[in-house]
């Protein structure tokens, strides 16, 4: 079975989503829906990063349940100059960039529970089936939430 091997990429990919989640959120404090929003939704990838490293030693996998998420010196340079420039028109093509970013990530991360999902069903797993039932639901929640405030955002970027 590969299940472990997608187990791996997925919790690889969960925690890169909740990374990206957490810097968009610092990125852009001054927009109070994005950053508290932000910062849930990370909230959820961090849980499913440690159920999916709860999971993994039955498909021979070891997984962290709690990655390394220090601040990278990109990440302290990004919040440096978000501090600075607050809500100004560039920010909002970079916001719109950022949240392309958080969409592709997740429909990603989507993808893999969906294969999951149906490797669960195949080998008739009921505890990882509803594993990848609700973190699949919540992601696509993330990409419908980022999708969303592109459609939102984008007019005045790119127009105004």
């Amino acid at each position: 079975m590969k299940i472990g091997t997608v187990l791996r990429d997925l919790h690889h990919d969960e925690h890169e989503l909740a990374r990206t989640l957490l810097r968009v959120a610092e990125d852009h404090r001054a927009d109070h829906e994005v950053y508290h929003l932000c910062r849930d939704l990370a909230e959820w990838s961090t849980r499913h990063v440690r159920e999916i490293a709860a999971m993994a030693p039955a498909f021979g996998e070891q997984l962290d349940p709690a990655p390394d998420g220090s601040p990278t010196l990109v990440d302290a340079a990004r919040r440096a100059i978000s501090k600075r420039t607050g809500r100004s028109p560039d920010m909002e093509l970079v916001m719109v960039r950022d949240l392309r970013d958080v969409y592709l990530r997740a429909s990603s991360v989507l993808t893999d529970w969906e294969m999951i999902g149906q490797a669960a069903q195949a080998i008739v797993h009921e505890e990882l089936l509803e594993l990848a039932t609700r973190c699949q639901s919540e992601t696509k929640r993330q990409a419908t939430w980022a999708n969303a405030k592109i459609k939102e955002s984008s007019t005045q970027a790119l127009v105004v």
